[in-house]
C-alpha cells in the first residue's frame, strides 16, 4: 500500500470515529459543540426559633438534560453553633455555610427533600439565608432564577417559603 493511500485511509478512519462519536452524543441528546443544558432549581422553606434554624429543600431538574451530581450552598448572615453533625450528603464551608450534594438530578425530576435542624451561636432576631447552585458537573442552567434565593428568616417559628 502506498504511503498516500495510507495517509488517506488514516484520514478517512479518524473521520469516521469523530462522526460515530458525534452520532453517539446527538443519541444522547447532545449536539457536537453544544452543552447539555438543564433546569435546576431549590423549593422549601426554613424557619427559626430560639436559635434553633430548620432548612428543609427540595431540589428539582426541569430539564431537558440530566445532572449527574450538582451542589447547594446555603449560605447564613448569622454563624452556627460549632461541634453540629449534617447529613452524609453535607458538610460545612464555614460556620456561616453548609455546602450538600444533590445527587444525581433526572430530566423532570426532584431528589428526596434534605432537612438539616441547626443550632445559631446565639439566638438571634432574624437571619439571612442565601441559596444558591454552585456546581452542576458541566451542565449549563439557562435559567437560575429559581436556583437561587435570599430569604429573611424571623425568630418566629414560622416556616418562610423560598
Amino acid at each position: 500500500m502506498s504511503a498516500m493511500r495510507k495517509v488517506l485511509l488514516g484520514a478517512a478512519l479518524a473521520a469516521a470515529v469523530v462522526v460515530g462519536a458525534g452520532e453517539g452524543a446527538r443519541a444522547a441528546g447532545f449536539e457536537a459543540g453544544v452543552e447539555a443544558e438543564a433546569d435546576l432549581a431549590h423549593h422549601g422553606h426554613l424557619s427559626l426559633w430560639e436559635g434553633r434554624m430548620t432548612v428543609r429543600l427540595v431540589s428539582e431538574n426541569h430539564g431537558p438534560a440530566d445532572v449527574s451530581q450538582a451542589t447547594v450552598r446555603l449560605a447564613f448572615s448569622e454563624p452556627m453553633a460549632g461541634g453540629q453533625e449534617l447529613p452524609p450528603s453535607c458538610l460545612w464551608g464555614s460556620e456561616r455555610v453548609v455546602v450538600c450534594r444533590t445527587g444525581e438530578l433526572r430530566a423532570a425530576g426532584a431528589v428526596e427533600e434534605l432537612v438539616l435542624d441547626l443550632r445559631t451561636a446565639g439566638s438571634p432576631d432574624e437571619v439571612m439565608a442565601d441559596i444558591a447552585t454552585i456546581w452542576t458537573d458541566g451542565v449549563t442552567d439557562g435559567n437560575a432564577l429559581n436556583d437561587r434565593h435570599h430569604v429573611l428568616v424571623l425568630a418566629t417559628g414560622d416556616p418562610y417559603v423560598f
